[in-house]
């Protein structure tokens, strides 16, 4: 176990630090110009609306002067594309001008008449010390003005998060969105029948490239979460033969037990400063909400009511929590200050909710809802109001956002014995649904935040 998550972390570890550093252009050319607003001639992505269609942009392949970075400039090229497709708010135009450089101002007019309303250059070059370097640039065609440029060096292993970081540069000059390419998920891998079901812990890129695992699949695991601050886990194992909380810090490979929880524990989560942990106990047939500092393990109950209180998720100012509960013979979400006075209940449409996890925003709070004999991914504002369906299914659960609060990602299970739960994403419009491919069935994903 000891050897195997070894290998695992240095993995993830390595993914961290290949970034040697992201040097911006001389000052000059950091600068942003003002683009013209007097007759609204620029380039506006609209994100909303029932007659939304993606923005199309030119993205032609990334160049090098060097023949033996072909491929991997051709590699980078092809992330930060599919980064941005995959988004549902970027269609990539073909054809344009040939021949474009970095050291010229764009052929505007030729990249117009394709229709393109944004361009994208790249160009790679590698380095004395045998580093890459990964120059960009991005125009406006509506204005013809430049919105970002950089330069970003790293180690040639580190390319994909170079992509990422270029695919998160455009996305948020063209949205005015938050950035989220740039980012891991952590998640059960699944394998083997229902009834014999093997679960371990595995990590990958947010497009689902370089899966590594974190434990053994001969230790059932359960519901991992990142911590909103850090590369650090906390998930349940059993490690011991029973449920204990485990924290795992990706960084330093440090695998610890939160503590000696009397009792079963459930559902473990970080507060936002990623001090505490959040979590529900059973003691003596009741289930409730506690909160223990990871430092001194001083462990406040929240919750006393009859009933299941789990699944807690704390506002990302850390001043409210939502969470589940059954106290009122039906399971609804409910929502308290951090701690634990007024509680009231939010949810009251038909059917059951669970799961409930809050927007990085703050402005939503997503849940799965049990109705009509299938499960829905929905969303509502933090009163209860507002309350929409995204995607509905025999059986979907475990919603999780992005960091920037505009993506969901959930698990959908198929029917049958065989069955195997399969990870999506789908905009908070309700469009763009997508599966993610994993090398097995997966399960309970959790977004981290963005890597730095």
């Amino acid at each position: 176990m000891a050897s195997f998550k070894r290998l695992a972390l240095k993995a993830a570890g390595a993914l961290v630090a290949t970034l040697i550093a992201a040097a911006l252009l001389p000052a000059q050319a950091q600068t942003q110009t003002p683009l013209p607003s007097a007759q609204g001639d620029r380039l506006s992505v609209t994100v909303s609306g029932g007659e939304f269609q993606p923005t199309p942009i030119a993205l032609p392949r990334f160049s090098t002067k060097d023949p033996a970075a072909n491929e991997l400039a051709g590699d980078i090229w092809t992330v930060v594309r599919d980064d941005l497709v995959n988004s549902g708010l970027f269609a990539t135009v073909e054809g344009g001008p040939a021949n474009e450089s970095l050291a010229v101002q764009p052929q505007f007019a030729g990249w117009q008449q394709i229709g393109a309303q944004a361009l994208t250059l790249g160009e790679l070059s590698m380095e004395a010390d045998g580093n890459i370097a990964v120059e960009f640039r991005l125009w406006d065609l509506v204005s013809q003005q430049p919105l970002k440029q950089a330069r970003y060096r790293a180690d040639p292993t580190g390319w994909r998060r170079v992509a990422h970081i270029i695919a998160d540069d455009i996305y948020e000059q063209l949205t005015g969105d938050g950035r989220y390419f740039d980012s891991r998920i952590v998640f059960v891998e699944e394998s083997g029948p229902k009834n014999r079901r093997r679960k371990r812990l595995a990590i990958m890129d947010s497009d689902g490239a370089n899966v590594t695992y974190l434990t053994s699949p001969n230790v059932l695991v359960l519901t991992p979460r990142f911590s909103p601050v850090d590369q650090e886990l906390t998930f349940i194992s059993y490690q011991t033969g029973q449920p204990q909380v485990y924290l795992l810090n990706l960084r330093t490979e440090l695998q610890q037990i939160l503590g000696e929880l009397p009792g079963m524990t459930f559902a473990p989560r970080f507060s936002p400063d990623g001090q505490r942990v959040i979590l529900s106990l059973e003691r003596s047939g009741s289930t409730d909400i506690y909160l223990m500092d990871i430092a001194t393990k001083r462990l406040r109950q929240l919750t006393n009511s009859i009933g299941i209180d789990t699944a807690p998720s704390f506002s990302p100012d850390g001043s409210k929590v939502v969470f589940e509960s059954d106290r009122g013979a039906s399971q609804q979400i409910y929502v308290m200050n951090a701690d634990g006075s007024d509680q009231q209940r939010i949810s009251f449409g038909d059917g059951r909710y669970g799961t409930p996890v809050w927007s990085p925003r703050g402005d939503l709070i997503a849940f799965t809802k049990m109705q009509g004999g299938q499960f829905h991914i929905g969303v509502m504002r933090p009163d209860g109001t507002e309350e929409r369906l995204l995607s509905s299914g025999f059986l979907n659960e475990g919603p999780t956002w992005a960091p920037n609060g505009r993506v969901l990602m959930f698990f959908r299970e198929t029917r049958g014995e065989n069955g195997l739960p399969q990870l999506y994403t789908i905009d908070v419009t309700g469009r763009n649904e997508r599966r993610l491919v994993t090398p097995a069935g997966a399960s309970d994903p959790a977004w981290s935040p963005l890597l730095r």
